[in-house]
């Protein structure tokens, strides 16, 4: 099920989105065949909902958007990146709990 304050990323997007926003962004780059992609679903739902109206929280589907994930050097999957100001302030790579991505959003 969608949550409509789950943003999906595209090519054409992801500039006015991301680069551009005046909030903090956190990007969760994924793929529909990463197991822990999907185990890590959920909690970025859950951040969606916590943080609707003071960060933006994305999806990006790294066989669709490629070359963006390459520029980010995204090399595997899940990474999450928080960008503020347009910038890559925080990486993390693989599974974490709730309690550790809402200190990155909150840091």
């Amino acid at each position: 099920m969608a949550n409509e304050n789950v943003i999906m990323l595209t090519e054409e997007n992801f500039k006015s989105v991301v680069l551009e926003s005046t909030v903090p962004v956190l990007v969760d780059f994924w793929a529909a065949w990463c197991g822990p992609c999907k185990m890590i679903a959920p909690v970025v739902d859950e951040l969606a909902n916590d943080f609707a109206g003071t960060a933006k929280v994305c999806k990006l589907n790294v066989d669709d958007c490629g070359r963006i994930a390459q520029t980010y050097g995204v090399m595997s999957i899940p990474t999450l990146i928080v960008f503020k100001d347009g910038k890559e302030a925080e990486r993390i790579v693989g599974f974490r709990p709730k309690s550790e991505l809402v200190k990155l959003l909150q840091a």
